[in-house]
């Protein structure tokens, strides 16, 4: 009967590669290699699921009907499905709408040759929820990068998850060898005792792949805000009726620490790729170690330097006062944890030079502040005065 529930279940792994991405005979993403080095990667650790599953190679088609059919053999599976596409990003001339290019298209041909990318929500829009993973790694062409931006991000389907990267124009690629994120995402595979969930595998892949400046970095960090499960909140029982609670199971270890690698993107100005993959790495923390962990106060202090960094003192103060009254709830007000978060969020605040911002974040600074007896007193009464003087010029004007 066991058997019969997993047939049921039945899941489909689609393996797309379109054609190849070239600029000056220089081959940026090769579609058939990615495919390849997926080919070899086991079933149930690319679908993150033991059912039985089906397989289908699509390398080097030419019709997107052939394409249609196979996405939609796929997108009827019952159980959980992975759909990979590699390839570039192409744009119809007259219709304007994105397409994945096969093998054959030109820019003369993209109606008639390559994949319309609305196709694939199409297909997938009436899966259940839950069930559906699109990971990509695509470059689009000089036509198609400003529609992409326009759009601000690549959806396939309300139902599924889309992780992946989508490169600029431009760029120099890796010849034709497997990318650096989807090898990155198959060594992460591999390599973990366990495997990660997909918005794990993806921060990990997407952080040390050194992705071009500029790439478009999937889920963005407003989607994942949406996509994140909230954490659930612990209602405290009382002390004689409460039950032993189960010992929580261990988490999988992280393989790589993505600090360096974070650091090494702001430092280089790609402040954008750095909030992005810090925000990632966040909510997965908060999945795994819930929103008062000592995990999650870390990467809200790493959001917090990272906004400093890049010139963001808005942020950066309400992330540092953030953390310091999280930590205030945990620690004693002298703890030095506490009085580094204060002191962090004080300086940029003072760094604030729009008024009205730093009017808007003054009295909750403030307020904390007022909480920590032990911080130098001269820091409360400049920021009291300079807020203050904010109120006084703005009145003025």
């Amino acid at each position: 009967m066991q058997n019969i529930g997993l047939e049921q279940q039945r899941g489909h792994v689609l393996l797309i590669a379109g054609d190849a991405a070239v600029r000056r005979r220089s081959v940026q993403v090769a579609p058939s290699a990615n495919l390849a080095a997926m080919g070899v990667v086991p079933v149930p650790a690319l679908l993150g699921s033991e059912v039985p599953c089906d397989t289908t190679y699509l390398d080097g088609a030419r019709d997107p009907n052939l394409v249609l059919m196979r996405l939609r053999v796929a997108a009827a599976a019952p159980g959980p499905l992975l759909v990979y596409l590699s390839g570039r990003l192409v744009v119809d001339r007259r219709g304007k709408g994105l397409h994945l290019a096969l093998a054959g298209t030109t820019a003369g041909s993209v109606r008639y040759t390559a994949l319309p990318w609305e196709w694939l929500g199409t297909e997938l829009r009436g899966r259940p929820a839950g069930l559906t993973t699109v990971l990509l790694d695509l470059a689009a062409d000089k036509a198609a990068w400003p529609l992409l931006q326009e759009y601000g991000s690549l959806p396939a389907s309300p139902s599924a998850e889309v992780y992946g990267v989508v490169s600029p124009p431009g760029f120099a690629g890796s010849g034709n060898t497997v990318s650096n994120y989807t090898r990155h995402w198959i060594e992460q595979l591999r390599s973990s005792p366990a495997r990660p969930s997909n918005l794990h595998l993806h921060a990990l892949a997407a952080g040390a792949a050194s992705l071009p400046p500029g790439a478009l970095v999937l889920p963005t960090a407003r989607e994942l805000y949406g996509q994140a499960p909230p954490p659930q909140r612990r209602e405290p029982a009382p002390a004689a009726a409460a039950p032993a609670a189960p010992p929580a199971p261990a988490a999988a270890p992280v393989p790589h620490d993505p600090r360096p690698h974070l650091h090494e993107l702001a430092s280089s100005g790609r402040h954008e790729e750095a909030a992005d993959l810090a925000e990632a790495w966040e909510q997965y923390v908060l999945q795994t170690h819930g929103q008062a962990s000592p995990e999650a106060v870390d990467w809200l202090e790493i959001r917090a330097d990272l906004a400093r960094m890049a010139g963001d003192f808005g942020l950066a103060t309400r992330l540092w006062t953030r953390v310091s009254r999280i930590r205030l709830a945990q620690q004693p007000p002298d703890a030095p944890d506490v009085r580094a978060a204060a002191t962090g969020a004080l300086y940029c605040w003072t760094q604030l030079k729009e008024p009205t911002a730093a009017i808007e974040a003054g009295p909750d600074l403030i307020r904390l502040l007022r909480t920590l007896p032990s911080l130098e007193p001269r820091h409360l009464q400049l920021a009291q005065q300079r807020l203050e003087l904010l109120h006084d010029a703005t009145a003025a004007h």
